[in-house]
Parts: C-alpha cells; structure tokens; sequence
C-alpha cells in the first residue's frame, strides 16, 4: 500500500499561514510524542525561519517516557526547547506561560528596553492533522475556542485567539508535505490518525501495525485481547492475529467466519487510545 494524503486544502492553508508570518514571535509546533520525527512538517522549518521555536510532544501520556525524554535531549542538541505534553490535562496555561517567556526572553527584553511592556507574544501554532493543536489551544485558554475532533482536517482556516495569559495564539489548519520520500513516514503517520483512513486499506494498516508491535512491543497484543499469538515461524502471522482477535472481540460473520476487516479497524482504534500501554513508535 502507497501512503500518501495532501488535499488540495493544505496549498491554500500553507499560503495563508506564510502571509501572516509577519505579524508572529513564536512558532509552537506540535507534534505526536509516538512519532515526534514523522509527524514534524519539513515545512515549517521553512516557514518558521527567524522566528523563536517551540516544539510541543503532545500525547506524550501514550509515548514511553523514556524514550521521550531521548527526544527532548534531541532537539536541546539542535538548539530547539522541547516540551513534553498531554494537552488534555488540566492547568496547561500555568505550565507554559513561563515556558513561553523563557524561549521569547530575548524578545521581551528588547521590548523592555523599548519601553514596550505587556506586548503579548504572538505565537502560530502548527503541525500536522490530528496532532491534538486545537485541543492544546482549548486546554491552554480553558474553553471551547477551537474546533476538535479525532480525526484529521477539522481545522480549515487561520484563526487567532486571545489566551489572557500575555499571549495570542493562531490556529492554523494541519498540514502535510506533498510527497513522503520515506513511505514508513506515511506509514507512522497513519498508525497515529493523520492520514484519512478512508484512503487507506485497513487491513494492510493493521497488519503494519501489528508487525511493529510484535518486534517492539511483543506481547502487547496477546495481554490485552486475551488472545495466544502466534510462532514466529508462521506463514502470515499477521493474517493470523486478526482473525484471532476477531474472535476474540466476538466480530463474526456468518458461518462463524472473522470479520478481519472490523478487527484491524478495532486494533487501530485501540493502538491511537494508547490501550496496549504507552509505547513510542519512534527514537531519535
């Protein structure tokens, strides 16, 4: 299976995040703490170019902390301030109010000297579909400003917001690049929910997923669907765990035979919940 997803909605978007540049500090880019290289947009190295930088690992509660913390320490190396993050939790604002200052302090104390206080920092933030930027934003300002939902391209348009909190954030729509050289990138990223599945052979999807967390998570699998696994040696282990799962959840067709295509739908499902236990895809 080719993965490979950029509506023609991500040009326009890309266009009208560039025009207001201008008018931005900070660029806050989130990305998916599971795959923090995959779900970075080359892009936005482009487009945040002179400006101060702030990654965000979000959805860091379903990474490993441990390999989290490697991520961090790569990024410090490329001089970027990294932060983990689950933008769910409350008390987001207290938490990164000071983190904000901390990377913008050459900013405020040029205002200072200015005599230019309070001037709120303009922050963009940006990332990829389905990285959680519009539920960071609502946890940061404590309500429903932007819209959200568990799939990509809710966000269309720019949209700026006032956070009380001596900073102004952009909503931006998330975007792809048009062309993954590496397709396990594209494969990362539909693990997580960034591409539209709809697109996508689920099947073939699971059965990715699934020989991933055979090598990396072995065992996770067979915990938490009570199933038995199979031997290494077997033809299409993969092929073999859907079905077993399929029995295991009870989806069957008639003649009592698996419904495979519901199984792989629902070990997505359970992999971007994070219900095999915080497992990172990703180390730097």
């Amino acid at each position: 299976m080719n993965y490979q997803w950029y509506p023609g909605h991500m040009t326009k978007s890309v266009r009208a995040m560039q025009e207001q540049l201008k008018l931005i500090d900070l660029v806050i880019e989130i990305v998916d703490a599971r795959i923090p290289f995959s779900s970075r947009n080359p892009d936005i190295d482009k487009l945040g170019n002179g400006k101060f930088r702030l990654v965000i690992l979000n959805k860091a509660d379903l990474a490993d902390p441990n390999v989290t913390a490697l991520w961090k320490q790569h990024f410090a190396e490329k001089g970027i301030k990294a932060v983990e993050c689950n933008a769910k939790a409350p008390g987001l604002a207290k938490t990164m109010k000071p983190i904000i200052a901390e990377v913008c302090r050459e900013k405020i104390e040029r205002d200072k000297k200015r005599g230019i206080l309070n001037r709120p920092i303009r922050a963009m933030i940006c990332g990829i579909p389905n990285v959680g930027k519009s539920t960071y934003i609502n946890s940061f300002i404590g309500k429903a400003a932007a819209k959200t939902g568990n799939k990509p391209g809710v966000t269309r348009s720019n949209q700026w917001i006032r956070t009380g909190a001596n900073v102004e954030l952009l909503d931006t729509p998330g975007i792809l690049w048009p062309r993954f050289e590496d397709q396990t990138v594209g494969m990362h990223l539909a693990f997580i929910g960034s591409m539209n599945d709809q697109i996508l052979i689920v099947e073939e999807l699971a059965a990715d997923l699934i020989r991933f967390l055979e090598t990396d998570a072995a065992g996770k699998l067979e915990e938490y669907y009570h199933i038995e696994g199979v031997s290494a040696d077997s033809e299409h282990p993969e092929a073999a765990l859907l079905e077993q799962i399929a029995r295991s959840r009870g989806f069957l067709k008639k003649g009592d035979e698996p419904d495979i295509e519901k199984a792989a739908a629902q070990t997505l499902e359970d992999f971007r919940a994070g219900r095999f236990g915080r497992i990172s895809v990703e180390r730097p």
